[in-house]
């Protein structure tokens, strides 16, 4: 009994009406063309110390004896210092160190060499000419190598778009992040999900095939339906988390609002470091919402200063001010500005009962909107005087002309940004992309189907479906648009 149900659990894996399982092998790409080698720079463009050139394919052997004749080949994976010379001419092109990759041990699963050249634009260029001279050898097209690597189950679709995510990194987060990414995480954890599903196709197909007979144990679709459940709870945590992993890839936007001259666009060339708004003290000079990215206590975030909160203004103003309303709707985190020895002005009063206290009485959720009150000017305060206003909201106080308190105003910023975009440091790999949402949604609606079929065929469908999901979040059976998508935002030499 036990043989024909692990022949069943084989047959869910592997089987015509199955989709491939969330492994490296049998990515769904396309493979290369077994004839085709290609080479480009893959360090970066300009003067540099160092310039990194890589050839993939077939004709790696042969391209790196011919830079490097008489000599033949290094020992693999062994820096070895050679004389480079144009294969037609003879002439010398550099002294570099060469390596040898051979496949399946190499970065792409192909024959592979580098050339480690000095980075001037006339040697690089003079190798790549030469490189181009090798008969069977083209440029590569924008993210090839890093292509070939997953066609050859070098590297996951969820990999692919952690190494991408690696090389685009501006943040401490954003590198951690990817870091995780790339190792695998999120796809061990897609894989261990099929892994749960395709033990509950095999229950409910064994049921199937042999429930007449009683050859089953009993409990084995309470089994696959209480398996179902569990995962149905962990699916749902992740897609609750979904925004945050988007928020830590693309950046959270952190809006700057408060009444007319409470000094928020100081806090705003504070915190970007650079003159992005122009500080005047005539009230309503920020009339359009300026906009940077910016590095906040090691997140990325996308810091709007806006025009200040008032009415009976002329159309202009009041064109921002409407804005400035838009952008607060948007808003991840709103630091709220006020300006700390005028609190008692009607300005400041409709402010705190508009925008303040509403944002500050909902539930704090890291999905939803946040807030942090700051009192800035402290420095026209009187100095060890008492607190300005008691009865405030929890707040900071800061002087942007100073910098007094900016150290715990960025502690407090770290604090919420961690919240609004996870810890890439610790916890469950975060979903960074709207495709992985895509997919664990669908995955999560096929599990609904299932509970609520009434035929165990279409349950067993069900299942199926939702494997598929998994598979094609860590690339098993993607389509070529995707791949398009996602491979062309590497570089040439990736």
């Amino acid at each position: 009994m036990w043989r024909g149900l692990w022949t069943l659990i084989a047959r869910a894996a592997r089987g015509p009406r199955s989709p491939r399982s969330c492994t490296r092998q049998g990515s769904g790409a396309p493979a290369p063309s077994s004839g085709s080698t290609i080479f480009a720079l893959s360090s970066g463009q300009g003067r540099c110390g160092i310039a990194v050139i890589r050839t993939s394919g077939p004709s790696s052997a042969h391209a790196l004896r011919s830079l490097t004749a008489p000599q033949d080949l290094p020992p693999a994976r062994r820096a070895c210092l050679r004389q480079l010379s144009d294969p037609c001419s003879g002439e010398p092109l550099d002294r570099a160190l060469v390596l040898w990759f051979p496949g399946p041990q190499s970065f792409t699963g192909e024959d592979c060499a580098e050339f480690h050249v000095h980075g001037g634009p006339a040697v690089v260029s003079g190798v790549l000419q030469a490189l181009g001279s090798v008969p069977g050898l083209r440029p590569a097209e924008a993210g090839e190598f890093t292509r070939r690597a997953f066609a050859h189950g070098k590297l996951s679709l969820t990999e692919v778009e952690g190494l991408a995510d690696l090389i685009h990194a501006e943040t401490e987060a954003q590198r951690r992040q990817a870091l995780r990414q790339l190792d695998g995480e999120l796809g061990h954890l897609c894989h261990g999900w099929a892994e749960i599903l395709t033990k509950a196709l095999a229950h409910v197909e064994a049921y199937i095939d042999f429930g007449e007979d009683d050859n089953l144990e009993e409990g084995v679709l309470d089994q696959a339906t209480r398996e179902v459940r569990e995962l149905e709870v962990a699916l749902g945590a992740h897609l609750r988390d979904a925004r945050r992993g988007q928020r830590l890839r693309s950046g959270a936007h952190v809006v700057i609002a408060g009444p007319p001259n409470a000094g928020k666009s100081s806090l705003m060339n504070l915190l970007s470091r650079k003159p992005v708004s122009i500080v005047s003290p005539e009230p309503g000079t920020t009339r359009d919402v300026l906009e940077t990215p910016v590095d906040l206590a090691g997140f990325p975030t996308l810091l709007s200063d806006t025009a200040g909160l008032r009415e009976g203004v002329g159309p202009v103003e009041q064109e921002g001010v409407r804005r400035a309303q838009n952008r607060l709707e948007q808003a991840d985190l709103i630091l709220a500005v006020l300006d700390a020895s005028d609190l008692a002005s009607p300005s400041s009063c409709n402010f705190l009962d508009a925008v303040v206290i509403p944002t500050g009485a909902r539930s704090p959720s890291p999905s939803g909107q946040r807030l942090l009150l700051v009192l800035n000017k402290s420095d026209l305060l009187p100095s060890n005087g008492p607190d300005p206003n008691p009865d405030l909201p929890p707040h900071l106080l800061l002087s942007c002309l100073t910098g007094q308190g900016l150290d715990d105003l960025l502690e407090a910023l770290k604090k919420e940004l961690a919240i609004l975009c996870g810890d890439p440091s610790t916890g469950p790999p975060l979903l960074t992309r709207a495709r992985h949402q895509h997919h664990l949604q669908g995955c999560l609606d096929a599990l609904g189907h299932y509970k609520q079929a009434k035929d165990l065929a279409l349950a067993a469908e069900a299942l199926r479906v939702a494997r598929g999901h998994l598979a094609h979040l860590t690339g098993g059976g993607g389509t070529e648009e995707v791949l398009d998508i996602i491979f062309r935002d590497f570089c040439v030499g990736k």
